[in-house]
């Protein structure tokens, strides 16, 4: 049994009791809770959207040196092993 928080009902499992909306009812519904979603978005100040970019600017340089040097090691490492062919 599954109680239901809203109407404070008991049903069984997998019943609700009440009829599946139509599949246009549905559409609408999923619009209007998409609409009520957009309305709790934030809209972050100019400093605050200045420090996100910087930060992910930073990360991004980091990530890239990260990768060259890797790609530096391990082809100084293939040389090394497989030698330059004469």
């Amino acid at each position: 049994m599954v109680q239901d928080a809203a109407h404070g009902e008991t049903a069984a499992a997998g019943t609700t009791g009440e009829k599946k909306p139509g599949f246009f009812a549905r559409i609408v519904i999923f619009f209007r809770q998409v609409i009520a979603e957009l309305r709790k978005v934030v809209t972050p100040t100019r400093s605050e959207l200045l420090k996100f970019t910087l930060v992910v600017l930073g990360f991004v340089i980091v990530m890239m040196g990260l990768v060259y040097g890797l790609d530096y090691v391990f082809s100084w490492v293939a040389t090394v092993v497989f030698g330059v062919p004469a």
